[in-house]
């Protein structure tokens, strides 16, 4: 070993000696209950070590400060030290990829994180936005998944839906709608609960998650039996359409449409995804209107995109765009 790795490797030591001593006492003041002071310390430390560049020791000492934070139910300060965490992130321009997702444990600190708290709202937001500097402008598909698998462990099944159809993930989402369908829905609709997955899945371009949740769902929901076809005209439509859509022609994306209108009726937002698919798997014309009224007035909004300027305008280019709550 040279003299400089000799060097550069007792100077990480005494780093690591270092950042572990100043624990040590921030420890001891959280344990004696002196919150606010302790607080403010790792602040104070966060903003020394990121003025010297140091973005892996700040995250650390901020990532550890939270746990300790909450395992002592101080939301608000874990919650602070957990976006400094993020902060971290984006000022050291870490490249997104899913390995780094699992190990920054940031899923670790949202589910620490009281759900009803706007800190959590804030946290996701500011997550998905940095997530997006590796793929896709919506999030990192991976963090989504993440996030989707946790709330669906928390039974917030609504807002795990949002996230897996962000992800990449047809097979867990097919099994959480299960679940949800199941303990939350009547039997008289457990075919709706995949047809609006479905859809939207087909609305976000993901044509391979749309036949995976369907596949799924299909086949592991106890109310449905054996298909395709199926009892349910409205899972016989699905399953047509992505056969449709493998196909790409026109005249069987319109007449079947045009057949299963009855069944099409039971949600007044089919018709408005089917208008988007059209547009496009088989090469429809947008609508002559530029944007709807009411209910539909943001179109596609909720999933694609969350009011970026730039993501706006992209979604314009495509034709009117459609709500996908």
């Amino acid at each position: 070993m040279s003299e400089q790795e000799a060097a550069l490797k007792s100077s990480s030591a005494r780093n690591r000696g270092g950042v572990q001593r100043v624990e040590g006492k921030l420890r001891a003041s959280v344990e004696k209950g002196d919150y606010y002071e302790a607080h403010q310390m790792y602040r104070t430390l966060f903003f020394r070590y990121m003025s010297q560049a140091k973005h892996v020791e700040a995250r650390e000492l901020m990532y550890n400060g939270a746990l300790l934070f909450f395992s002592y139910n101080q939301q608000n300060s874990a919650a602070d030290l957990s976006m400094l965490v993020l902060e971290s992130l984006e000022k050291s321009e870490t490249k997104v990829t899913e390995e780094i997702l699992v190990k920054m444990h940031l899923i670790k600190l949202f589910s620490l994180m009281d759900p009803n708290s706007p800190e959590r709202v804030a946290f996701v937001s500011r997550a998905i936005k940095w997530s997006t500097g590796g793929s896709g402008k919506l999030g990192h598909p991976k963090l989504h998944q993440l996030l989707a698998l946790t709330l669906w462990k928390e039974q917030n099944y609504s807002e795990s839906r949002y996230h897996f159809l962000h992800s990449s993930d047809g097979e867990g989402c097919a099994q959480m709608l299960v679940e949800y369908s199941a303990s939350r829905g009547f039997r008289s609709e457990v075919d709706m609960f995949v047809a609006q997955a479905v859809l939207q899945f087909l609305c976000l371009k993901n044509k391979n998650s749309a036949s995976v949740v369907f596949t799924t769902y299909t086949q592991k929901h106890p109310s449905i039996e054996g298909g395709p076809p199926f009892v349910q005209p409205l899972l016989n439509f699905i399953w047509f359409l992505l056969l449709a859509v493998d196909g790409g022609k026109l005249t069987v994306f319109t007449v079947l449409c045009e057949q299963y209108q009855p069944s099409l009726k039971r949600d007044p937002m089919y018709n408005e995804y089917l208008d988007r698919i059209g547009q496009l798997f088989f090469g429809v014309p947008p609508k002559q209107s530029s944007s709807y009224g009411g209910l539909l007035g943001n179109l596609l909004n909720s999933l694609m995109g969350s009011g970026e300027e730039e993501e706006g305008e992209e979604a314009q280019e495509d034709g009117s765009p459609i709500e996908l709550d």
